[in-house]
């Protein structure tokens, strides 16, 4: 499997690392610390030679009970500037965090090569917006909304509920005119889900991988990582490589990480057993 905007390929044969760059004041992991743009630039550069492909860019914090949502004008002053930054002096894929499609549309102006919509592209206009922009666009499954989502998750049947969300979803998006090969799913860990939930979905993860689209796999950090290791954020590197590698083994495409070259190190050693 293979991505391509803006005259570029992105080869999903082996896993690729997405490294994290959340432009927030207030995003849960890094606690705003790159939210100048030159620090964002030395965090770009970083994660590239750590073995990134892609930056995802975020300008809105999705974690559990953030604070109050981002206005467009906000996310627009974030976003935009930092991508055409980022196009300027790097050579790699921009993917852009945003569920708006006035900031999907402004951004791919300036360089963003994929869509990464935590919303399933289900905003006002975002669909038509993916449509008409033509790049790779990532979905994901979300039950209920960022601020609340957290308070009672519940599911029938967690990997089955997702998947066929995911389908229908899918059907949805390329009866509205995306690409086949521009969908990429996301099953969305931690975003509406217990514990329970999320280790059931890792468990289950190639059965995503089994349905003909590349798979993401964001479980970074997160809570369900936490809950496990019983350990602060800043402590849970080590269960967040992890956590991706299992999903690498599983089949995901691309991972989702904000600790890029510790995430580099451990698929190059599962990629040389498996090779060997």
């Amino acid at each position: 499997m293979k991505l391509t905007a803006n005259n570029k390929t992105l080869d999903l044969s082996t896993p690729k690392i997405m490294g994290i760059l959340n432009f927030t004041p207030d995003s849960f992991s890094d606690s705003g610390k790159f939210f100048q743009l030159d620090k964002a630039l030395f965090q770009v550069e970083t994660m590239l030679n750590q073995g990134a492909s892609i930056i995802d860019i975020g300008g809105e914090s999705t974690r559990p009970m953030a604070a109050e949502e981002v206005t467009l004008e906000e996310e627009l002053e974030r976003v935009v500037p930092l991508v055409e930054a980022v196009r300027k002096r790097f050579d790699c894929w921009i993917s852009v965090d945003s569920s708006k499609a006035q900031v999907m549309q402004e951004a791919a102006k300036v360089g963003m090569d994929l869509i990464n919509d935590i919303r399933a592209l289900q905003e006002p206009d975002a669909l038509q917006t993916a449509v008409r922009l033509a790049l790779p666009v990532c979905i994901m499954h979300m039950q209920g909304q960022p601020r609340t989502m957290q308070l009672n998750p519940h599911y029938d049947d967690v990997v089955a509920d997702v998947l066929k969300f995911m389908q229908q979803r899918t059907e949805q998006c390329l009866a509205s005119g995306i690409k086949k090969e521009n969908l990429i799913w996301d099953p969305g860990f931690c975003f509406g889900k217990s514990v329970q939930h999320n280790y059931c979905l890792l468990q289950q993860f190639s059965v995503f991988c089994e349905q003909g689209y590349p798979v993401l796999a964001g479980i970074s950090r997160k809570s369900m990582i936490g809950a496990v290791l019983d350990k602060p954020v800043e402590q849970r590197t080590v269960g967040s490589v992890a956590a991706a590698l299992i999903a690498a083994m599983k089949g995901a495409s691309i991972l989702r990480v904000h600790d890029v070259g510790e995430t580099a190190d451990a698929l190059k050693i599962w990629l040389a057993t498996k090779n060997a």
